[in-house]
């Protein structure tokens, strides 16, 4: 009679952590770095995951590696895995009346410049609390949602998914900037200046992937116009720096503009600009809360919560209540 047993086909919960490793970084020497491991042994790992799950997990093409559909499938159970054991030390501290774990926020470039601000507070009221944050454009952070990765996202244009549940957090508004010296610029910024006009223009634009990039060409698009693109930058700074630098015109978020250096650049008064969004706080609503990713939606969902107003005034930042 054959003995009955099951087998467990997915790791041990190190090459799964590894697995991860491998996935955020991108290669096998970044895992090995992060993990503080050698190469060899981080490539043993996962030939180990590999062979036991009996698929190849990832393939590489030059330095790119690149995952599978089984790898994919294999990087979604251990985020899920994980995070099963990270939410457990998290309700572990709870019982014993701390306060203490992992906040992940995953968030586009732009919001980068408001979103330490946001999160200052809470922070101090909790101490023990870690926060972890992830940065990239628009399709960057729609992919690490995808994958259930993180505790919270931030977008100024989520994506359209039934699987979110969202709140605004505050006005994201793109204005439109040129050189000082720019003919658009003369009597700025109450001159009002025609869209026609400003379009003409060369246009540096963001990147393929870029919420700002999306805003821009929706907008443009349902007034029938598009912007005369003269180079295409992958940095809010750098795009700054372009414009000061005589290159072009561009639309950039107000909050953006709020801090660094700003000598050089004019904000126009284009017709039918700015445009008006917002930023919102996203979350997966089939994915449980931790108690430190409750407790600061909780923080931010109360009355009168004390935010940031961006707009500089004799170099300091100005404190609103909404």
């Amino acid at each position: 009679m054959k003995e009955s047993r099951t087998q467990a086909r997915v790791g041990t919960l190190r090459q799964l952590e590894i697995l991860l490793a491998v996935y955020h970084s991108g290669s096998i020497s970044g895992a090995a770095k992060k993990l503080h491991l050698t190469q060899p042994t981080v490539s043993m790992q996962l030939r180990k995951l590999s062979e036991g799950m009996s698929m190849p997990l990832y393939y590489q093409v030059g330095r790119k590696l690149n995952l599978t559909e089984a790898g994919e499938a294999a990087v979604k159970t251990a985020i899920e895995v994980l995070g099963c054991f990270e939410r457990l030390d998290m309700q572990l501290a709870g019982l014993k009346g701390l306060m203490a774990g992992t906040l992940s926020l995953a968030i586009v470039t732009t919001a980068k410049y408001f979103i330490p601000h946001l999160i200052g507070d809470f922070s101090r009221k909790f101490p023990q609390i870690d926060g972890r944050f992830h940065v990239g454009n628009r399709q960057q952070i729609i992919q690490r949602l995808r994958s259930g990765e993180d505790d919270f996202y931030v977008f100024s244009h989520p994506p359209d998914s039934d699987k979110l549940d969202m709140m605004a957090l505050l006005p994201n508004r793109l204005q439109a900037i040129s050189p000082l010296d720019h003919p658009l610029a003369a009597g700025a910024p109450e001159q009002l200046v025609s869209l026609e006009a400003f379009c003409r223009a060369p246009f540096l634009m963001r990147e393929e992937g870029s919420g700002t990039r999306h805003a821009i060409e929706v907008h443009l698009s349902r007034l029938g116009m598009a912007p005369n693109i003269r180079m295409t930058i992958e940095s809010n700074e750098a795009i700054k720096h372009s414009v000061m630098s005589g290159l072009g015109v561009s639309v950039l978020s107000e909050h953006t503009l709020a801090f660094g250096e700003q000598q050089g650049l004019a904000v126009l008064n284009v017709e039918q600009l700015p445009i008006v969004t917002h930023w919102y706080l996203a979350w997966l609503k089939d994915k449980p809360l931790s108690p430190v990713a409750s407790a600061f939606l909780d923080y931010i969902k109360q009355p009168g919560r004390e935010q940031i107003d961006l707009k500089e005034s004799s170099g300091s930042l100005n404190r609103v209540l909404f």
